[in-house]
């Protein structure tokens, strides 16, 4: 199983509730999650008027369907949407929080971290929900606050040390 992020991907889907969501094929000018692949995951928006999510999810070819795995926004309070009746959109995209930017000179860059004169500097307080990826460690020069009211995930497999 591995991560695939692809462009102009896009079907819709009529599922409704919590559970894995049945996609019913590509919009006009899009490609299918087919590309994605088999057991593979992608990051994920399914929009349904107001109600909207972003994700982790896992493709599967059989019965053409999307996992929701890992929810990292959402209109339901960063929780799994309970998606009402209707036609929802369901795209691949490429969520902010997991993101790596670059500065104009091209050089990455990550929020909320900062490298100078041989020094990297962290935010003293998590202000955002925040999981790690599984099987992955983060770590963090503190002390560190983490907001009332703000989740930061850690799964089994990770860890995260303040040093």
């Amino acid at each position: 199983m591995a991560l695939v992020v692809k462009d102009r991907v896009q079907e819709t889907s009529t599922t409704t509730g919590t559970g894995t969501i049945t996609l019913a094929g590509a919009v006009s000018g899009f490609q299918s999650f087919s590309v994605i692949g088999n057991a593979n995951t992608t990051y994920y928006a399914i929009v349904g008027g107001s109600e909207w999510e972003v994700g982790l999810g896992t493709y599967t070819s059989s019965g053409t369907t999307l996992s929701r795995d890992t929810v990292l926004e959402s209109s339901n309070s960063g929780s799994l949407v309970n998606f009402s009746a209707g036609t929802k959109n369901v795209f691949v995209t490429y969520p902010a929080e997991k993101a790596t930017y670059q500065d104009a000179n091209g050089t990455a860059i990550a929020p909320q971290l900062s490298a100078s004169n041989g020094l990297v500097e962290n935010a003293n307080t998590v202000s955002a929900n925040y999981t790690i990826q599984t099987n992955y460690n983060a770590m963090s020069a503190g002390p560190v606050t983490v907001n009332s009211g703000i989740s930061l995930t850690i799964p089994s497999g990770s860890n995260w040390v303040v040093v």
